[in-house]
């Protein structure tokens, strides 16, 4: 098989929770864990960070990513989803994966991945640390896909867990409420191993505090962290919530014998999109009419991205979006902007919301516009309807992003 017959076979013969849903969801590691013993161990043959939480777990990975580089070490970086390419998902040192290893892996398991019916996320994540420990990597910054407790990665023995914050998303796998998700990021927490709470959440520190505590976790809060003395090259006003847990997590692997300098850390955050090859968060696509993506797609992550939209300057506001089916509008439509005019869209994708539908459901809201039907006529649409005075958004989900950039 070439490159894309590989792919296609990924994508259409194993269950993929991005593309389709509850039904690709696996509520346990067995899986995992018999493929680290089929591959004889890969995670245990280098150094880990894992991250988890609701938001900014992708930024804060790809942060920490460019600053271990800019230190000197050899880095891998597992994140997901990709946006335009299954091979963004691996990295070492902001250099993806080779076509030639994805096709050989494959073939060379595709009996193992039969016979205990892999997901194609437990394929994914164990191609990952194998190509890791083939690359010789120092250490590999782990992102988590799903929850925490019973994501394929959860397997890892790292050297510091770190979980960014906790919002309602993911609620038909994760839990009703904000503790019960908690819970589900908190099974990240090992014994003995360090670990850092981005933010400061009354209602559910408690349970991280709980669980850290029954593990002999040391535990570590970077909200609490003065980091004015750096700035990073990612944006989005949401990103200083992202760079604290960064400054604090760096704190910790210091101390842990790592050797990561003050201008180690500073380049790192500056040149995170060079090192990491990172899209989509905040990312500028034009400048006339100015065009913003970002892939903020729950209510907390659209707060913050939503927040910064408003402090923009613009006469008039176009915005480009689309969401997955099992999106919950009701807890995201009321803080869109009502002034906007709306180009409604459908992401190419199986789980993609049909445009009518958005549009019937987001006129209770006050939110109007036209229907497109697909992401890049919505978007040529409000190129050639903005002046250059005017603002264009496109964002809602990952999967709109990754058709324009």
């Amino acid at each position: 098989m070439d490159y894309n017959n590989t792919l296609n076979w990924m994508f259409s013969q194993l269950p993929m929770y991005q593309r389709q849903g509850q039904t690709a969801f696996k509520k346990d590691l067995t899986n995992s864990l018999a493929l680290s013993r089929h591959l004889y161990y890969p995670e245990k043959k280098f150094k880990t960070i894992h991250v988890a939480g609701t938001n900014g777990k992708g930024s804060t990975s790809h942060m920490l990513a460019s600053v271990l580089q800019e230190s000197g070490y050899k880095v891998g970086l597992y994140t997901s989803p990709h946006l335009k390419d299954f091979r963004e998902r691996i990295r070492v040192n902001g250099k993806v994966i080779k076509k030639i290893d994805v096709i050989n892996f494959i073939k060379k398991n595709s009996e193992f991945f039969s016979t205990y019916k892999l997901s194609f996320f437990e394929m994914t994540v164990g191609l990952a640390f194998d190509y890791f420990a083939k690359q010789h990597v120092d250490i590999a910054i782990i992102e988590v896909g799903l929850g925490g407790r019973l994501d394929s990665t959860n397997i890892i023995t790292p050297e510091i867990s770190v979980i960014t914050n906790i919002g309602l998303d993911h609620t038909q796998f994760l839990g009703e409420t904000l503790p019960e998700i908690a819970f589900e990021k908190a099974g990240i927490i090992k014994s003995n191993i360090p670990v850092v709470i981005g933010e400061f959440q009354k209602e559910v520190f408690p349970v991280f505090e709980k669980i850290a505590k029954e593990n002999n976790a040391p535990l570590f809060l970077a909200s609490n962290v003065n980091a004015s003395n750096f700035e990073t090259d990612l944006k989005g006003t949401y990103q200083q919530h992202n760079l604290k847990n960064v400054v604090k997590t760096i704190e910790v692997l210091k101390d842990k014998g790592f050797t990561i300098s003050e201008e180690n850390l500073k380049k790192g955050l500056l040149n995170v999109k060079k090192n990491t090859g990172l899209l989509g968060r905040w990312q500028i696509l034009n400048q006339q009419p100015k065009t913003i993506c970002d892939t903020g797609h729950n209510k907390e992550g659209l707060t913050y991205v939503l927040k910064q939209l408003h402090q923009e300057k613009f006469n008039e506001l176009h915005f480009v979006f689309g969401v997955v089916n099992d999106k919950d509008l009701k807890e995201i439509l009321p803080i869109f902007p009502k002034s906007a005019t709306y180009y409604f869209c459908k992401p190419n994708i199986p789980r993609g919301l049909e445009a009518p539908e958005l549009q019937q459901k987001c006129a209770p809201y006050g939110l109007n516009g036209a229907i497109y039907n697909s992401v890049q006529g919505a978007y040529k649409n409000a190129l050639k309807n903005a002046k250059n005075e005017d603002l264009i958004f496109i964002g809602g989900s990952t999967f709109v992003i990754a058709e324009v950039i």
